[in-house]
């Protein structure tokens, strides 16, 4: 396990604790912990930081412990298992590519809006590219 990893692990709590007592002890290891937390994103918030991030955490760590099982005893099990597994991973990767084009149609379309509206003012703008 590597040492990022390791840290991921450590509850915020614990981190708000060493913060506190690296502040109490010696300030300016104090502020460098800070520092550290808030650049590397462990104190985040959670709007911030989004869903996705604990979503793929628990992903992993599912897949980590169907992978530690290895085999059931039961060959058929197993095999619809991986089939389980595999389709759902690749329903999962297309939802995720449907969300991203939904997302680029929604910020074109408030880009088209935006610039629509700025040529009904009449202020200069950058040139529209023609669309196919």
């Amino acid at each position: 396990m590597g040492v990022t990893a390791a840290l991921d692990n450590i509850p915020r709590g614990a981190w708000i604790a060493l913060l506190v007592v690296s502040f109490v002890l010696f300030w300016p290891i104090g502020l460098g912990l800070l520092i550290y937390l808030k650049w590397s994103g462990r104190m985040g918030c959670w709007k911030h930081r989004g869903a996705d991030h604990w979503r793929q955490r628990a992903q992993d760590s599912m897949q980590r412990w169907y992978r530690a099982q290895g085999s059931s005893g039961n060959r058929a099990f197993d095999e619809y298992r991986d089939e389980t597994l595999r389709r759902l991973e690749e329903e999962q990767k297309e939802f995720k590519d449907f969300l991203e084009r939904l997302r680029h149609a929604k910020d074109k379309a408030e880009f088209d809006q935006f610039m629509a509206d700025r040529r009904r003012r009449g202020e200069p703008g950058p040139a529209p590219e023609p669309q196919a």
